[in-house]
């Protein structure tokens, strides 16, 4: 409810501890904040199965790729294959008791491997079908699995800190930035959440919102949100056997951040980040 106050020479209409000017009778922010309180609401409502409309795939149109390409001349580094990696044997009812977040790490430096089998496990590529879709260690809204992985490395055996990502098709890393006190920048973009500059690596995970939208249309924007909660739950679970933890992170700034990753915000924009360190 908005209620109007007599400020003396300025009238200012309260909502939910704002005060919000009112000149010739009329208050644009008021509308603008009444609109922007039933954007989740509506956002539900108008995402419902029932109103799922005629796909581009149901189109016959074809499918975007399984995952976006890069520059020819990025450095790219292959990383241990999985088969070649050996971890802690760990109980999953332990890990999943165990499971907590964690903000303060050792300052020691995660292995290649360890690495690599954090990335394995959360969006590891297992096989790619015929249709082709990938089958991957996490499950996907009809295995569009519309993430791609960036990295925030400071302290990992062999690479040098900077911003990375993960090419699951080929299970490898290229260079994307590797310029001084990029940790600092990310840290201020989440709130100032200053325990990312003390993680080993920083996972950003990022959507290719149209590999979703072409078989699921608007209601696939809901399906990118749960995607990354099964993601991040494998980088929870698995960090514990390379005796790391995690802090999962939503606080921050997304046009910055866009911004910071070089995409464009639309149809490709940052959802999730998760700090990962020695503990």
């Amino acid at each position: 409810m908005i209620v109007i106050r007599d400020a003396g020479s300025v009238n200012t209409a309260i909502y939910e501890g704002l005060f919000l000017p009112i000149v010739n009778n009329t208050c644009d922010a008021c509308e603008e904040v009444l609109n922007m309180s039933s954007i989740g609401r509506e956002f539900m409502e108008k995402t419902k199965y029932q109103y799922l409309e005629e796909s581009d795939q149901d189109r016959g149109l074809p499918q975007p790729p399984l995952e976006l390409s890069y520059p020819e001349d990025a450095w790219a580094f292959d990383l241990p294959r999985i088969e070649q990696i050996r971890t802690e044997s760990l109980d999953l009812t332990e890990a999943i008791v165990g499971r907590k977040t964690r903000r303060k790490y050792r300052d020691e430096a995660l292995t290649i491997e360890e690495l690599a089998y954090l990335l394995w496990c959360t969006q590891g590529v297992k096989t790619v079908t015929q249709r082709p879709v990938t089958l991957r260690t996490v499950p996907s809204a009809g295995a569009r699995h519309a993430f791609e992985t960036f990295l925030l490395i400071n302290n990992v055996e062999g690479l040098e800190p900077g911003i990375y990502k993960y090419i699951a098709l080929e299970h490898k890393l290229i260079a994307v930035n590797l310029e001084p006190g990029l940790s600092e920048q990310v840290a201020q973009i989440a709130g100032n959440q200053v325990f990312i500059n003390d993680s080993a690596v920083t996972f950003i995970w990022t959507a290719d919102i149209y590999r979703m939208k072409w078989r699921y249309g608007e209601r696939g924007y809901r399906y990118i949100h749960l995607d990354a909660g099964h993601v991040c739950q494998n980088l929870y679970l698995a960090a514990q056997t390379v005796q790391s933890g995690v802090c999962a992170i939503a606080a921050f700034d997304d046009d910055a951040l866009n911004d910071f990753l070089g995409l464009d915000g639309d149809e490709q924009f940052a959802v999730y980040l998760a700090a990962v360190g020695k503990v």
